[in-house]
């Protein structure tokens, strides 16, 4: 998987709003309840870490180290070759490369990722499900934002008994969808502050 390929894998997780589907029909008092469980369980996640597997619609893959800590941290640290750094401060999440001194930010709340480090975790206010899935302990929800039309969705897919967050799924405007499967999963470990700062590069100083 080349630079190019990757920086568009990533720019579709940092980047893309979600979008509001008026059709869809309202959840059963089933589905009501599975959203509850995941509200609860992801309230109850102060930290994580973990390997990440990130497949995108074109079948390309990437690795790397993901680490999450609640309210609005994140950073993904792709392995090499992949030049790539996304880190979440609480506010933006940025996008480095670091092959060409490149930064993106993002508002952190505008993206599909705010969902994960909200506090608390919502999922019937700035956000809706519009889908549940229940099978052979596996539970997927389908997360749209209600204020952003015609832009894509995140569907968080988990394990339980106990739950445990294991993939997310984003849909571009183009149709395309990134995954990202979670292994090696460490939940609520004390995670250094220095993994959720980003210093600019000098070219980006003043």
């Amino acid at each position: 998987m080349n630079r190019r390929e990757v920086l568009a894998s990533a720019l579709s997780l940092a980047a893309l709003p979600l979008t509001y589907s008026p059709a869809l029909a309202a959840l059963s008092s089933e589905d009501a309840a599975a959203v509850g469980r995941v509200e609860t369980y992801m309230n109850s996640v102060k930290t994580l870490s973990a390997r990440f597997l990130q497949v995108d619609s074109e079948g390309n893959v990437s690795h790397g180290q993901l680490y999450l800590r609640r309210p609005g941290r994140l950073r993904f640290e792709y392995d090499a070759p992949s030049p790539l750094l996304i880190v979440a401060d609480g506010v933006w999440l940025v996008l480095h490369d670091k092959e060409l001194d490149q930064v993106n930010r993002f508002p952190l709340y505008e993206t599909p990722l705010g969902v994960l480090v909200d506090e608390p975790v919502n999922l019937r206010e700035k956000v809706e499900v519009v889908d549940v899935e229940h099978g052979l302990g596996v539970l997927r929800i389908r997360v749209v934002d209600r204020e952003l039309p015609d832009e894509g969705w995140i569907r968080l897919t988990f394990t339980e008994p106990p739950m445990l967050l294991r993939q997310w799924q984003v849909k571009d405007t183009q149709g395309g969808i990134t995954a990202l499967s979670l292994t090696d999963i460490r939940v609520n470990q004390k995670l250094h502050n220095d993994l959720f700062f980003f210093v600019d590069p000098p070219a980006f100083r003043e």
